[in-house]
């Protein structure tokens, strides 16, 4: 009898020990599952702590650049190992657009941020205020050397458009390379250095991109070198100064309607000139932008019987572009085609 009962007893702690290993089961599996608990959150911590360093290692490159050449020529850098999002939103105009709050955030958290230099007025202030110093900041254009553009007139406020010094005689500097695609290329090395500095872990790679997409401007260098070389005149107008590298390198003379900045408004006695001007050289076709409104170049060509079409100076692309899948690529030999046919005329 007494044998039984031990059995019995000993089958009892038998069976609360394997009730005990299933109420610990079943706790572990609830703080597994959706809806948590404090300590499932805390065991998720630890778990990501631990895989911190693999993570981190890769984790893409985080870039901020600032109007659209520069966020084409970061997006070509990075390839698959760069997340790059572009401040200035598509159809906007980049010579006077500020960041929001919302965009600060993003300078703030970039590994490397990305600006062309003298267009973006505010990017110093914004670097400075928004500061991380693990942060590289590149300006695209560091290294190239620019030349005096149209200063605006401004009679109320006396002063030129940005990026005029006072040793420039009130001369402003043109901010516009990325519009010849040989100083293009200089802006793309440029930024595969800042990309290098952030990440060296993936140098190579981000100079193997680099030199793909610098072996294509090379090949629009040509084709405009090519297309351009034995045209009738050499006399083009534009609604604003844009295009003074390209028709240096290409040896054009670019006549612009207005200065440096698209929002010029010319006096009566600056349109006067390029009428004169247009009509001397027999001009026949006047050029617009997609982001501005025409209708100075309109009426420019309607005083001397020409017609309009456009010249992208690329600053931003249009849904339009989007939708055509557009790029610097393509936009840039849309305008080797518009030039050779109004230089032809």
């Amino acid at each position: 009898m007494e044998g039984d009962v031990e059995e019995m007893r000993t089958t009892i702690a038998k069976l609360k020990a394997i009730a005990a290993m299933g109420t610990a089961a079943a706790l572990l599996a609830g703080c597994g599952s959706d809806g948590g608990s404090s300590n499932g959150s805390e065991a998720a911590s630890v778990a990501a702590s631990a895989a911190g360093p693999q993570a981190k290692e890769n984790a893409k490159l985080q870039v901020v650049a600032t109007f659209y050449p520069m966020y084409e020529f970061s997006r070509q850098v990075g390839g698959d190992l760069a997340d790059v999002t572009g401040l200035i939103p598509a159809g906007a105009e980049p010579h006077d657009w500020e960041p929001s709050a919302k965009d600060m955030v993003l300078i703030g958290k970039a590994d490397v941020f990305v600006y062309n230099g003298l267009v973006e007025t505010w990017a110093d202030k914004a670097l400075s205020s928004a500061a991380n110093a693990k942060r590289v900041a590149v300006q695209a254009s560091d290294g190239i050397t620019l030349q005096e553009g149209v200063a605006e007139e401004e009679e109320d406020e006396g002063h030129a458009d940005a990026g005029t010094a006072d040793s420039n005689g009130g001369k402003a500097l043109d901010p516009h390379v990325w519009l010849d695609p040989v100083l293009a290329q200089k802006e793309v090395e440029n930024i595969a250095g800042a990309f290098a500095k952030a990440d060296p872990a993936h140098k190579s790679d981000y100079e193997a991109n680099a030199d793909a997409y610098i072996a294509k401007l090379q090949k629009l260098d040509e084709e405009f070198r090519e297309g351009l070389k034995d045209v009738k005149r050499k006399d083009f107008v534009t609604q604003h100064a844009a295009f003074g590298y390209l028709a240096k390198e290409y040896g054009l003379t670019q006549i612009p309607i207005a200065g440096l900045s698209p929002e010029q408004e010319p006096s009566p006695e600056q349109m006067a000139e390029v009428v004169k001007q247009a009509n001397e050289q027999d001009i026949h076709t006047i050029f617009f932008e997609t982001l501005v409104d025409p209708k100075v170049a309109q009426t420019i060509a309607s005083e001397v019987g020409a017609k309009t079409d456009v010249l992208n100076p690329l600053e931003g692309l249009t849904d339009g572009d989007k939708k055509q899948g557009l790029d610097y690529i393509g936009i840039m030999e849309n305008n080797l085609a518009a030039l050779q046919k109004a230089l032809n005329e």
